[in-house]
């Protein structure tokens, strides 16, 4: 059987691989995997989604949502100092990942990578980021957003990248149709910014 980023242990052998990038102004020196999504890369939504949206310099607490091995959250953990940012993922391996790589970078006492059962349910977040895992399936997804998007502030928002091909303009009308009026904030590279807010 085929295995996916999203499958919680990967038995692909595990072999660790560096990545640099820099985001907003920051190297990041991180170390990807393999069964962990974009090995040995920035893909390329993640990438359009961190050149188009500036770092949300006011949020305290940021969820990023579906985080691999951690780089969008571990780029606002950098760029923003006041803000603590919880990551989940399914794969294992890529907390695992995440966690090493904000210890490397010296966020660790503000990033927290864990599973989704393992965050405090009462925890409520100013901003949500996410390059969500969209081959999940739309139902799949439909039930990531619905568990996670509740947990916004009043006044908060999600910051999501959705390939165009991949249903970026459904996902922001039945996001609006369920009480988070969203709007495209940018594209590039057949990908959407979304921004979505609660009603």
């Amino acid at each position: 059987m085929e295995e996916h980023y999203f499958t919680a242990d990967p038995a692909t052998p595990f072999k660790r691989v560096p990545v640099r990038t820099n985001v907003w102004g920051h190297w990041l020196e991180l170390t990807s995997g393999s069964g962990v999504f974009a090995q040995g890369r920035l893909d390329i939504g993640t990438g359009v989604l961190l050149r188009e949206a500036a770092p949300p310099v006011e949020a305290r607490e940021v969820l990023d949502l579906g985080c691999g091995y951690g780089v969008i959250g571990l780029a606002i953990a950098v760029a923003v100092p006041e803000a603590r940012v919880t990551a989940v993922d399914v794969n294992e391996r890529a907390l695992l990942l995440a966690g090493e790589n904000a210890a490397q970078l010296g966020v660790a006492d503000r990033f927290r990578a864990a599973l989704p059962d393992q965050v405090d349910p009462e925890a409520t977040y100013d901003e949500i980021w996410s390059n969500p895992p969209i081959r999940v399936g739309k139902q799949a997804l439909h039930e990531l957003l619905l568990q996670w998007l509740p947990r916004l502030r009043p006044g908060g928002r999600a910051v999501m990248v959705v390939g165009k091909n991949l249903g970026s303009d459904s996902l922001a009308t039945w996001l609006g149709e369920h009480g988070y009026p969203t709007e495209k904030q940018a594209s590039a590279k057949g990908f959407r910014v979304l921004e979505s807010r609660r009603a």
